[in-house]
């Protein structure tokens, strides 16, 4: 009988980490029962890698992002957050003595999710980091649950939470990484750049209708760009394809033009804002991109791994806010900068337009970027070596067979 893997996420982000870890686990062993437990949203990532999800699935006003904003809580318990948390910890209950090995992602929600479950996991805290504080502050739970002698490992998506969790006298920590950076490569995809231009990335975001918002500021900082800059600067935007949908419409909100991807507006000193937009040329725009205009977690995490430094814009959230910006720059560090400390109005876009003329001339500061980067994130290659290490304890002696299979009652896996 082939082993049997339950990945347990609590968030959209964590989603995407575990998915990439799928896509390599089943390339070093196809035989290998994969299902999963989104705890925040549908498990799109899930979905569309063909992964069945046990349980009970619902997108809640937060998106997962209460610990941004606390008064969502009410929003969410109002839209049905206790039943849902009691029908997923009873799938969790069900479902988890079924599986060899549980491999959790995310915080304290996701790794309790994953001890509830009965049986040995692993847990990659993706979401937390020591470089928020230097030193990474853990809660009973997750120190009850991680010190359990279930839990046969503890991931870090960067090197120096390992080393600090390892001095801290936690056992079984391995450094693994961002799992997205190893698919983060170029794919050819023509932008139309200008030699010799340097080009800026936008990133509004994937979650919809907050990243139609974040967008609507970043054109307006292109307008101040163009009227400060001119044509020395040239905008590319990765839009996910609901955010494409919804251009035409903006354009015509904001006085823009739009014509075949390309959102165009003439300015007052007869220069033109332009933006070219793309809903599948992500790894190309961020890869090929000098500075990132960002209003994004992960997407910005990834640009800043390659060395690209960051201009945030805080929105009006439920995510991407001041408080969420704010501790992306305890983050990433130097390579990130923060304008306004409240949702942006023109004075803020006018202020990152500024941001961006200084930091696009400040060449030592770019090449400074590149190696902090790298240095702070990591590097490629977590996939593998997270992957690797679930093959590892599944192959391990430790690792008891998985309880009697209970046959799941029809409808409570929804592929």
């Amino acid at each position: 009988m082939p082993k049997r893997v339950l990945f347990i996420s609590n968030g959209h982000g964590e989603d995407n980490h575990s998915a990439y870890v799928i896509r390599t686990l089943k390339k070093l062993a196809p035989d290998i029962d994969i299902a999963a437990i989104p705890i925040v949203g549908e498990g799109n990532a899930y979905r569309r890698l063909g992964v069945p999800i046990l349980g009970p699935t619902q997108v809640l006003p937060s998106g997962g992002f209460t610990y941004v904003n606390r008064w969502l809580l009410l929003k969410d318990i109002r839209a049905g957050l206790l039943g849902l948390s009691w029908r997923q910890i009873k799938a969790l209950r069900h479902h988890g003595p079924q599986f060899d090995l549980v491999h959790a992602t995310g915080d304290s929600v996701g790794q309790t999710c994953a001890y509830l479950t009965q049986r040995p996991f692993i847990s990659f805290i993706s979401c937390l980091s020591a470089l928020y504080e230097g030193h990474l502050q853990t809660d009973f739970v997750m120190r009850f649950v991680v010190r359990s002698p279930r839990c046969r490992a503890i991931i870090t998506r960067d090197p120096h939470t390992a080393e600090d969790l390892s001095q801290q006298g936690f056992e079984k920590v391995h450094y693994g990484g961002i799992p997205s950076l190893d698919w983060l490569l170029p794919e050819g995809k023509d932008l139309s750049l200008k030699p010799d231009v340097p080009m800026v990335a936008l990133l509004p975001g994937s979650r919809m209708p907050e990243a139609v918002r974040n967008f609507k500021l970043q054109m307006q900082c292109v307008a101040e760009a163009a009227q400060l800059m001119g044509d020395t600067v040239q905008f590319r935007a990765a839009l996910v394809p609901a955010l494409m949908a919804a251009v035409p419409t903006l354009a015509a909100e904001a006085g823009w033009q739009y014509e075949s991807g390309r959102l165009f507006c003439p300015q007052d000193n007869g220069a033109i804002a332009e933006i070219l937009c793309y809903d599948n040329a992500f790894n190309d725009i961020v890869c090929h991109t000098t500075i990132v205009i960002g209003m994004a977690g992960l997407a910005v995490d990834q640009a800043v791994a390659l060395g690209k430094p960051v201009i945030q814009i805080p929105g009006e959230g439920p995510q991407f806010n001041y408080a969420f910006a704010e501790a992306q720059d305890r983050l990433l560090g130097l390579s990130a900068q923060t304008i306004g400390q409240a949702p942006a109005d023109q004075a803020t876009l006018r202020e990152a337009a500024h941001c961006l003329q200084k930091t696009l001339a400040d060449q030592d500061y770019l090449t400074a970027c590149i190696d902090h980067g790298r240095a702070r994130l990591g590097t490629p290659g977590a996939s593998e070596r997270i992957a690797q290490l679930i093959l590892d304890n599944l192959a391990a002696d430790t690792v008891a067979p998985p309880a009697e299979v209970i046959e799941p009652k029809r409808g409570t896996i929804t592929p």
